[in-house]
């Protein structure tokens, strides 16, 4: 089947506006999953939501609380967080620029492809992936999606450009507390030098196609050789676009010098409020697609 986006909208760089789809980088079906069946039936198990003490119930008795942590739940009615979510914007402005590896590993969340709409928008698409591989650098936004807006970076993967959602500050567990009984003390000399040889011994290219995964593997035989075989128990299941035109992207390399004039003598922070428009945290950095 097909891959369908996920997104579509257009990627803005001052006054600059590519028409992109976005696509999941994750193959959903790279692992076998399975299914809870009432052996009897044959049936899918399906779960009831119950409480304690009274039983299954209705899903027009179920709200919403949060805990306060001092014995109560403060409910919030369904329309009012329907008053707070985001409206799907079709536009994700890159508003800052940070070295590809200055981004700490820990803040990335999930990958996405992105790809042109249509060859009207290619070239500057081109343009956008060769001047980031160029500089070495990733560009920042955020993006509205699925009701909740998304702080997100961009950078070169392959032919095309990849878009990795960030998690922000306040989602990242403080390491300190887990660390802190870790004594800071140097290594032996003898001992570092073994290790650090025994790594560059080991050290070679990335190469992900190198690596698989078992007991995915050992899934798949297992499930090939019990529906080859005529003994393997079994039940009967019961039965039960046009892509949008993008923009037209005529005078790419007029709106490029336009946008230098404006953004001139600006500096290179972004004005996004929920990114504070500070460069990211230094780190342990992640090698930059290429």
């Amino acid at each position: 089947m097909a891959a369908r986006p996920i997104w579509k909208g257009q990627i803005r760089l001052s006054l600059v506006s590519i028409p992109v789809e976005v696509y999941s980088a994750r193959n959903s079906g790279g692992r076998p999953s399975f299914r809870q069946i009432h052996q009897p039936t044959g049936k899918p198990v399906r779960y009831e939501k119950t409480v304690p003490g009274v039983g299954p119930v209705e899903a027009d008795e179920i709200v919403k609380g949060y805990d306060t942590g001092e014995g109560e739940w403060i409910l919030i009615e369904p329309e009012e967080i329907d008053a707070i979510r985001l409206e799907t914007k079709k536009t994700l402005d890159l508003v800052q620029f940070v070295d590809a590896c200055e981004i700490p590993p820990l803040y990335f969340d999930k990958p996405y492809y992105i790809v042109p709409t249509d060859e009207l928008a290619e070239e500057a698409y081109r343009v956008l992936r060769d001047a980031l591989r160029q500089s070495g650098k990733a560009g920042l936004g955020q993006m509205a999606m699925r009701g909740r807006e998304y702080l997100a970076a961009l950078r070169p993967c392959g032919d095309g450009l990849l878009l990795e959602t960030l998690h922000y500050p306040d989602e990242i567990r403080k390491a300190e507390p887990l660390f802190a009984s870790i004594q800071d003390e140097e290594a032996d000399p003898e001992l570092l030098d073994l290790a650090t040889s025994l790594i560059e011994r080991k050290t070679a290219r990335f190469d992900a196609s190198a690596y698989e995964d078992r007991y995915a593997a050992a899934l798949r035989d297992l499930i090939a050789r019990k529906r080859k075989s005529g003994k393997a128990p079994r039940l009967e299941r019961e039965e039960g676009g046009r892509r949008p035109q993008g923009e037209n992207v005529v005078d790419l390399m007029g709106a490029l010098k336009e946008s230098l004039k404006e953004d001139g003598g600006k500096g290179g922070r972004g004005k996004s409020k929920s990114s504070g428009g500070k460069s990211g945290q230094k780190g342990g950095g992640r090698r930059k697609a290429s």
